[in-house]
């Protein structure tokens, strides 16, 4: 059983979540490519495979193959390697911090310092950014964690929870800050009615036991869906 808690652990997990982080073929779960190069490169079966598979295309005709896929390692093989957004400073690690009212577990705070302010990771969007305004090569200014937490605290959601990255529709991945491990909570905002005296925590649907457990997944390529659609 693999252990996720050592220091050179650590260092392989920083490495691989970089290598995905700077690889815009791996940085999220799915990679955009436009439909025309695709046509233009493998043909319009390719563009009729991609319908019948289900992969999302959108008014663009930018198709959302899945990370690593044929099409965009291609597609991306020239592009330049590195961060969306470039890594956060310790100081701005503090100033979150601060602003949350907890600390950032370690890997979680070597992430940031070391790899990147965010802008990679699971699903669409991955995970939130420290600074403010930061703006994706489309132009879209990506949410700050401190914003984040400042919606959850006013949708009545604890303080210890620190959201990761959205699930799609209204489910979110969070990571608890005062347990051991820093388990992550799968939670459905939709799955909890405080009429009817449920709490937040009535709407986890799932718990990856660490942090850190969570993270690994995702850098060897993993889906960290899995644990959750086997319930």
């Amino acid at each position: 059983m693999r252990m996720f808690s050592d220091a050179l652990d650590d260092d392989l997990l920083i490495g691989k979540l970089r290598m995905r982080a700077y690889d815009p073929a791996r940085r999220f779960d799915e990679a955009t490519v436009p439909s025309e190069w695709v046509e233009d490169r493998f043909g319009k079966e390719r563009i009729e495979l991609a319908w019948r598979s289900s992969y999302p295309i959108d008014s663009e005709g930018t198709i959302y193959f899945p990370a690593g896929s044929e099409e965009a390692v291609e597609y991306y093989q020239d592009a330049p390697r590195g961060p969306m957004f470039p890594p956060a400073s310790p100081a701005e690690v503090e100033y979150v911090e601060a602003r949350i009212g907890h600390q950032l577990p370690g890997i979680l705070r070597r992430l940031y310092t070391e790899v990147a302010d965010g802008g990679f990771g699971p699903d669409a969007r991955g995970l939130g950014c420290l600074r403010y305004g930061n703006r994706d090569p489309r132009g879209v200014v990506w949410p700050s964690v401190v914003q984040l937490h400042r919606r959850d605290r006013r949708n009545g959601l604890p303080a210890s929870w620190f959201e990761l990255s959205p699930g799609g529709c209204t489910m979110y991945w969070y990571a608890s800050l005062t347990e051991p491990d820093n388990p992550v909570l799968l939670y459905d905002a939709d799955g909890w009615d405080p009429d009817q005296g449920q709490r937040p925590e009535d709407g986890i649907t799932h718990i990856t036991p660490s942090l850190r457990e969570w993270l690994w997944t995702w850098a060897a390529g993993g889906d960290v869906w899995a644990p959750a659609l086997l319930r």
